[in-house]
């Protein structure tokens, strides 16, 4: 699997890429969820243009594999308070289960890492299967209230205006190391 910077012709791609990933929380009956609206393209761009938008290319599966080569997830995020915050790590449903989101964070704790940054950041649902038990799997654990810098609170405190803490929701960290 290819990672890269994603381009200005890839954010269209990446909106399609979360329109897909969102449908599976239909079945946990997350509606809201699955019918929210991706990224807007001037976002997308905000974190490409600072570089800190990053695509998984698909695997030449055989000869007409249409996924060889194209988007098939995509990670954003930016620098908050020492470490590098994940605001978003999508998967294609039908790229799922092939270690794309495992390498996709892998490939920003390296950058993290290159840049001074001591860990990632991210917020997510904790009753989820492929969000906060998935994040404990790959070395993330979650933050106490206590340990919440004033970066990671201002962005709960966001998620909350948009209405994400009808579920429940954590704070989670991981070394870059």
């Amino acid at each position: 699997m290819r990672i890269r910077p994603a381009t200005p012709a890839d954010l269209p791609l990446l909106q399609d890429i979360e329109r897909a990933a969102g449908e599976p929380f239909r079945t946990l009956g997350m509606t809201e969820i699955a019918d929210d609206e991706p990224p807007a393209l001037e976002l997308l761009e905000r974190f490409r243009a600072a570089g800190h938008a990053w695509i998984a290319e698909g695997e030449s599966g055989g000869e007409g594999d249409s996924d060889a080569g194209r988007p098939v997830a995509y990670l954003i995020g930016e620098p908050v308070d020492g470490a590098f915050h994940i605001e978003q790590v999508s998967v294609h449903p039908d790229a799922a289960h092939r270690r794309v989101g495992r390498t996709l964070v892998a490939y920003a704790a390296d950058r993290a890492r290159d840049q001074g940054l001591t860990g990632l950041t991210l917020t997510t649902f904790t009753e989820v299967p492929w969000n906060a038990p998935y994040y404990e799997r790959i070395g993330f654990r979650p933050l106490t209230d206590p340990e919440l810098t004033p970066g990671l609170r201002k962005i709960r405190a966001t998620e909350a205006e948009h209405g994400l803490d009808r579920w429940p929701r954590v704070c989670m960290y991981r070394a870059t190391t």
